[in-house]
C-alpha cells in the first residue's frame, strides 16, 4: 500500500517542528509493511490554504490516485472546519483513497465505523473550539465592562511615561526638537506620537 504523509506547524509557534510529526509517521508506516509514496509538510495555519502549498499538492496526487492511503499526525493538521473535513473525505473516497490519524487509531475512513467515528471526532473537536472562542470573548467583555483595558499595554500606561511626553511637549514648542526626533526618544511609532499630539492625552494626559 502507498502512503502519503502530511505534517503541518503553524507559522505562529516558532518551536513546533514538522519533524516530531513525520518521524511518528514513518515509524508506523514501516511497521505496517507499508510503502512511503511522499511526505507533504505545509508552514501554515490551517485556515491559510493559499500558503499550504503541499497539501494542494497532496489532494492533486490523490485525484490522480497515486497513493491508496492519507496518514496525518492529527486531523486538525489536515483540516480547518467540519465542513472542509467532510468535503475532502468525500472526495477522498471518490478517488478511492483512504484516510487515517496517527494520534486517533480510531479515525480511520476504511472501515465503516472509522468513518463514522471520524465525523463525530472533527464535530466535536469544532464544537470545543467554538465553545472556547465563546468563553473567551465573555472573559473579554467582562473586563471591558469593568475598565480593564484588553490587549497591549497602552503606550501611556508606561511607567514615567507621562513626565516623559510633558517634557517632550515642551522641547517641541520651542522647536528644538522634530517630531520624529520625539518620537524616537519616546521610544514609539511617529504615526503613534501624531495620534497622542491630536487627542485628548494632550490637552489631559500630559497637563
Amino acid at each position: 500500500m502507498k502512503v502519503a504523509l502530511y505534517a503541518r506547524v503553524s507559522t505562529s509557534d516558532k518551536e513546533q517542528d514538522p519533524e516530531t510529526q513525520l518521524l511518528a509517521l514513518r515509524d508506523f508506516v514501516v511497521r505496517q509493511g507499508w510503502q512511503t509514496f511522499r511526505e507533504y509538510v505545509d508552514h501554515a495555519p490551517a485556515t491559510d490554504l493559499l500558503h499550504r502549498t503541499a497539501w494542494r499538492e497532496l489532494l492533486s496526487d490523490a485525484s490522480k490516485r497515486r497513493f491508496d492511503l492519507l496518514l496525518v499526525w492529527r486531523m486538525d493538521r489536515a483540516f480547518r472546519s467540519v465542513l472542509d473535513a467532510a468535503t475532502t473525505l468525500e472526495r477522498l473516497r471518490t478517488w478511492g483513497i483512504g484516510l487515517r490519524s496517527y494520534a486517533e487509531p480510531w479515525l480511520d475512513t476504511t472501515s465503516p465505523f472509522g468513518e463514522a467515528l471520524y465525523y463525530i471526532t472533527v464535530a466535536y473537536a469544532q464544537l470545543e473550539r467554538g465553545i472556547l472562542r465563546e468563553r473567551v470573548k465573555a472573559g473579554m467583555d467582562r473586563a471591558r465592562r469593568q475598565g480593564i483595558h484588553i490587549g497591549r499595554p497602552r503606550v501611556t500606561d508606561r511607567r514615567g511615561f507621562q513626565k516623559s511626553f510633558g517634557d517632550t511637549l515642551e522641547r517641541l514648542a520651542r522647536r528644538e526638537i522634530s517630531r520624529r526626533q520625539a518620537a524616537k526618544e519616546l521610544g514609539i511609532g511617529y504615526a503613534t506620537l501624531k495620534r497622542l499630539l491630536d487627542s485628548k492625552y494632550t490637552q489631559e494626559g500630559a497637563a
